[in-house]
């Protein structure tokens, strides 16, 4: 791998989920290091304002969009300079450009699990965002990976200290994963506590800056959760050997046990463009001069406390969906995903999340070795039924 940065000093970047939380920071990423990273293409949701913004700044070969309007829209404003494709089919392209050598995942929710199917068959490195594709069909991905020899740079914090900290190591030396947790805007109320709590007071992060969708999943515990689901498939453990552990301030962002007692860490300020960066330049680093450093002495004090399932409902319900296996991650998923959209549109209240979610789980029948079209039916038929259900 070294060896290929040296004789191709300037990657070229695919980017899913461009205007997203992870996407601008990734477009940060790009920005600081144009000598090192170029965008070469992109997909983009309904924020078109910002996109046009990004297209003038980076000059992408192609670009995706959501809707066939808005990309009839772009073809009148941009011409024959950049190539325009919408829908699924455009996210494939982006996906798959045959100029990318990696393609950063960090669209919202499963839609990113077909495109990375496909990126995957055409050898790509992957950089991944996007928690839901492992969650969903991990059993899939990760044997594709396998088949394809292809590289999975998980750019999450959490999977990335993980995947920093295993770095050298053997993985029959592992003992366990402990994976942190901020606790959310709620982590100091009891679940009792939590009724009537607004959009507003479930948006209020106490550490991150993220999306509305993981802020609220983060408030939930979901967020956690598929993260446990994702740390499985990405090393390869099962769920007894992965723990998560509450720290406040987000500066242990997650740790390895080994069987010697050894415990190593990787640590840092609440900052998601160093793991995206850190996923883009693997194996080496570089430097990121926009970013706080780390000072463990004006911080003073580090905190953790268990994880309380009885409290935190969602992450119980992940860690019973996830050793069940087979299609019941895709239902939890599916699920969490309608019924997180009801709350910010405030049509069901904070604590209806879970049990809605907990309601699709057991009406399930699971089916333990699904293919693509069967998770695909199955997350299309748990959504109409929590759409039923509100």
């Amino acid at each position: 791998m070294e060896e290929l940065w040296e004789l191709n000093h300037l990657k070229n970047i695919s980017l899913l989920g461009a205007t997203g939380s992870i996407g601008t920071q990734t477009l940060d990423v790009i920005r600081t290091h144009p000598d090192k990273f170029r965008l070469v293409a992109l997909s983009v949701g309904k924020n078109i304002e910002l996109a046009r913004k990004i297209i003038s700044e980076f000059n992408p070969e192609l670009v995706s969009v959501q809707s066939k309007e808005d990309y009839d829209q772009l073809k009148l404003e941009l011409g024959a300079a950049t190539k325009i494709s919408y829908g699924e089919d455009g996210l494939v392209e982006v996906a798959v450009y045959e100029k990318s050598d990696i393609l950063v995942n960090a669209v919202l929710g499963s839609v990113g699990l077909f495109p990375t199917l496909q990126a995957i068959k055409a050898h790509k490195v992957i950089a991944i965002a996007n928690k839901e594709t492992l969650v969903t069909a991990g059993h899939l991905v990760m044997e594709e990976a396998k088949r394809q020899q292809v590289l999975l740079l998980p750019v999450d914090s959490e999977h990335s200290a993980i995947f920093q900290c295993l770095q050298g190591e053997h993985d029959k030396d592992i003992e366990r994963l402990i994976i942190t947790a901020s606790g959310g805007s709620f982590r100091d109320k009891k679940r009792e506590e939590l009724v009537g709590v607004t959009v507003k007071d479930a948006l209020s992060h106490p550490n991150w800056s993220m999306g509305a969708k993981i802020t609220i999943d983060s408030a939930t515990m979901m967020n956690k959760g598929l993260e446990v689901i994702e740390a499985h498939w990405l090393f390869n453990l099962p769920f007894e050997k992965i723990d998560v552990l509450q720290h406040r301030e987000s500066i242990i962002h997650s740790m390895v046990e080994f069987q010697d007692g050894s415990v190593k860490a990787q640590l840092g300020t609440p900052d998601m463009r160093v793991p995206i960066q850190y996923g883009l330049s693997y194996p080496n680093r570089i430097t990121l001069t926009s970013s706080e450093r780390l000072d463990l002495a004006k911080i003073g004090m580090l905190h953790f406390e268990p994880m309380d399932l009885d409290r935190f409902y969602a992450l119980k319900l992940s860690y019973e969906a996830g050793k069940i296996g087979g299609t019941m991650p895709t239902v939890l998923n599916a699920a969490n995903e309608v019924a997180v959209g009801a709350f910010l549109n405030e049509r069901i209240s904070f604590l209806q999340i879970d049990q809605l979610v907990e309601k699709a789980l057991e009406k399930h029948n699971v089916i333990k070795h699904p293919d693509l079209d069967t998770i695909r039916s199955v997350d299309l038929e748990t959504r109409e039924y929590i759409n039923s259900l509100l």
